[in-house]
């Protein structure tokens, strides 16, 4: 009785998500170490989140502040890191293996070369960023906040080796050595705070030195792990240090649209943020809520955009659009019955889950029915708006999904959000509708380009 049944199962693995250059068991063993660090990444900043609330509202407010910026800038390295994921993963479909060290040797010097920039940036300009962006904050909040700043610039060099690392190795299928150094990199961090914040009573100078010490001995970590042991890629110091600009420029014409892409997104995100504020201390509390819980019914869905860009990559990288296509659809349906599954587990339980943030009984309600709309908006939307521009871009087509995404958040998330949650008095409600709205524009016109064949023209190898 068993055998028929897995026969059964096996031949709907290799329909869906079998071609060939991968088959099911390499995309499941792609998947399952990046959804694990989603899993960690999510929990653990939550861990952190627990862990400097102990310091005060003061540190509280000032990390918040200076990790809204942070993002900001962080998600430029990840945006370039993508690129290198991208090139990487296009020679391993192509066989060229002494290009794949090439492109991850590459990948590697390009995001350094440019945290090493943001960085100094951070740190020479840390004054004027401060009083520009947070200027009416109290004393003790800016000084927290000036304190975190420098401290975070400083680690970006850090993070950014990690990241780049992680990329080319996601892009290789090398994602449990990727799941590994992230999750050291994350653990150092937890387990500094516990003892800077918790134990040493140190406050937002304690988490200082933590973010600094885990990234750098995360990216130690990283580097031997090139140099020392992968044994494969044949990777030298001198490799890094040398500025190849043929390979900088195929990684930063995946890299650059995805980052331009990045910094409006998340100015645009702040820039709601701000319309939230106006609307005062609960309409605050409800977003972070939601937020929160919207955070992690997505863990499946950004493993799976994640991992989409290594499939897709290889299938491109071996010129099998036939296979790209298949796995492009597969992704979106999996996907979307990730939300419906996490909605199923996650909305039952969603009196015990709120009470963890011990929210005012004013907003209780608005935080359900935001939870609500937006859990049932994520199943057709979110894959299509997300899973979808993650494949087109590893195919090379950055440029047209940048331009798009840009496009849409501004118009949609950002002015319709205005207009509903301001003008109509929709409060936050209105504000996470115009999310929604903006999801479904911009998954329609992806994929109509989907459908087409311009996606697939780009040489990028």
């Amino acid at each position: 009785m068993i055998q028929p049944g897995v026969k059964v199962k096996q031949g709907f693995l290799d329909k869906y998500f079998s071609g060939e250059a991968i088959d099911y068991r390499q995309i499941i063993s792609l998947f399952i170490p990046i959804l694990i660090d989603q899993a960690f990444v999510v929990g653990l900043n939550l861990i952190n989140t627990a862990m400097i609330s102990s310091a005060g509202v003061a540190a509280v407010s000032a990390v918040n502040m200076i990790d809204s910026l942070n993002i900001f800038l962080i998600s430029v390295l990840i945006a370039v890191a993508t690129g290198g994921t991208v090139v990487v993963a296009q020679y391993k479909g192509s066989g060229n293996l002494l290009m794949v060290s090439k492109a991850t040797a590459g990948a590697v010097s390009s995001v350094s070369l440019l945290a090493l920039f943001v960085g100094l940036f951070g740190i020479l300009f840390h004054g004027p960023l401060l009083n520009l962006l947070f200027g009416a904050a109290e004393p003790d909040v800016m000084a927290n906040a000036r304190t975190y700043l420098i401290g975070s610039s400083i680690s970006y060099l850090g993070i950014a080796v990690v990241e780049a690392v992680c990329g080319a190795l996601r892009g290789t299928g090398r994602t449990r050595a990727s799941l590994v150094l992230s999750l050291i990199m994350n653990l150092i961090y937890v387990l500094l705070n516990l003892v800077f914040i918790n134990l040493l009573q140190m406050g937002v100078l304690g988490m200082t030195i933590s973010i600094n010490a885990a990234r750098y001995l995360g990216a130690a970590c990283a580097l031997y792990y090139l140099f020392r042991m992968d044994s494969s890629l044949h990777i030298r110091i001198r490799d890094i240090l040398t500025f190849n600009l043929s390979m900088l420029k195929k990684i930063m014409f995946i890299g650059l649209p995805f980052a331009a892409e990045q910094m409006f997104f998340n100015g645009g995100k702040i820039l709601t943020q701000i319309f939230i504020v106006s609307l005062g201390t609960y309409a605050i509390a409800t977003n972070a809520i939601c937020s929160a819980l919207a955070g992690v019914m997505q863990i499946p869905a950004n493993a799976l955009a994640l991992t989409i860009i290594t499939v897709v990559g290889q299938c491109m990288g071996g010129e099998n659009i036939r296979d790209a296509r298949k796995f492009t659809k597969s992704f979106i349906v999996a996907s979307s019955l990730s939300f419906a599954v996490m909605g199923l587990l996650i909305l039952p339980l969603f009196n015990p889950l709120v009470s963890l943030f011990n929210p005012p009984a004013e907003i209780v309600d608005d935080i359900f029915w935001i939870v609500l709309i937006n859990t049932l908006a994520q199943i057709p939307l979110w894959s299509l708006s997300f899973i979808m521009p993650s494949a087109l871009r590893a195919a090379g087509d950055s440029k047209f999904t940048s331009i798009v995404s840009m496009l849409s958040m501004w118009l949609f998330r950002v002015v319709l959000g205005y207009i509903l949650g301001i003008v109509l008095h929709l409060g936050i409600l209105g504000v996470w509708l115009a999310m929604d709205c903006e999801w479904a524009v911009r998954g329609g016109i992806f994929l109509k380009r989907f459908l087409g064949k311009k996606w697939y023209q780009h040489r990028l190898i």
